[in-house]
């Protein structure tokens, strides 16, 4: 059964962007269709996106990828199922971060494969570091997710952490499956891709968070071309291309002004100052965030303060579902405006601890 919420309800558990779609993305939509651009496209996406993608991974992230072993994807998402679905055979091991994305577990699962909880932790501000992946690794090993910025911690990988599971993979002949869907919307670091240091690389990134696109679902893919090959396959029998109309504007996204992005990392760095310091305040235990809109403080009894954050009309979401290693952790989005942030810290005040 679903518990009902009051109309004044603050969600604080969505994972999208709160801004609008950059009205120039708009417009490359509305003439996709003005045009008639509403069939199919050749499976791999557009050859004007694949290009842009691209040049923007060249000058972005220092990866040197043909457009022709880039995927358009259906979002991140999709980017991640044939990604997983290409590597793994029944019994591979694949290591995830743990807390981590939900949808990483059950992709592993789905493709037959083992998922392998690599245990992330307060105290080195939850990063996956090589020295917790070369824990992990085993005969079995096939592959790594990592995610930086990270849902559901903020983390951000540093340049190191990066350059050392990339070697990893270099010397144990894995792939270093990186989702990179939040890259931009980072605070005070740099963003490092693993594909600038290892071909054994995958790297999944979309438009959904940095340009606000999450309806368009228009995501890439980008691999060597054995790989690539691997997942053209998994994709084209799947969904057959991506929305030639979310292309269109995906393509209009990338050779369009970026300032939207700033603005928005601007707002959230705001959002991400307030809601920290409330909870600190709160004697909350909380590392703050270097990227992404999310914040992953440690609670007592967490399921408790969840319901009782629900009875208050304030939507959160308890870190089990993050994996094993965040039970004693409760998920908050910062995607949501500063007034409304701001009103459900003053109700989460009267109700912890």
């Amino acid at each position: 059964m679903f518990e009902l919420v009051g109309e004044d309800s603050i969600n604080l558990g969505l994972g999208e962007p709160d801004f609008d779609t950059p009205p120039h993305i708009r417009e490359a939509a509305k003439k996709a269709l003005d045009e008639g651009f509403t069939h199919y496209t050749v499976n791999k996406g557009i050859i004007e996106l694949r290009e842009a993608i691209s040049a923007k991974l060249k000058e972005d992230n220092g990866i040197d990828v043909s457009p022709d072993n880039v995927i358009v994807t259906v979002g991140a998402s999709e980017g991640l199922q044939i990604a997983l679905n290409a590597l793994v055979d029944v019994g591979d091991e694949v290591l995830i971060p743990d807390p981590g994305f939900v949808s990483y577990d059950a992709s592993v699962k789905l493709a037959g494969g083992k998922s392998i909880s690599v245990k992330l932790t307060d105290e080195d501000e939850f990063r996956m570091t090589p020295e917790k992946v070369q824990e992990n690794i085993t005969s079995k090993t096939k592959a790594v997710i990592i995610n930086s910025p990270s849902n559901p911690t903020g983390s951000v990988m540093t340049k190191e952490d990066i350059k050392g599971v990339a070697q990893i993979a270099d010397d144990h002949g894995i792939a270093v499956i990186s989702d990179e869907i939040y890259e931009k919307i980072i605070y005070d670091e740099k963003h490092y891709s693993p594909g600038t240091y290892t071909e054994n690389s995958i790297t999944i990134n979309g438009f959904s968070k940095a340009y606000a696109m999450t309806g368009f679902r228009i995501g890439y893919v980008a691999a060597g071309p054995e790989i690539t090959e691997e997942m053209l396959k998994v994709h084209q029998y799947n969904t057959a291309c991506a929305s030639s109309i979310s292309q269109k504007a995906a393509l209009a996204a990338l050779e369009g002004p970026q300032n939207s992005i700033d603005t928005m990392v601007n707002e959230f760095r705001r959002r991400r100052d307030l809601i920290v310091s409330r909870l600190r305040g709160m004697g909350i235990s909380c590392v703050e965030p270097k990227g992404a809109f999310y914040v992953f403080p440690r609670v007592k009894f967490p399921e408790a303060f969840v319901a009782r954050a629900l009875q208050m009309d304030v939507i959160l979401v308890p870190g089990i579902s993050c994996g094993i290693y965040g039970e004693d952790h409760v998920r908050l989005s910062y995607a949501a405006s500063y007034e409304e942030i701001e009103e459900a810290m003053d109700r989460l005040d009267r109700i912890y601890p």
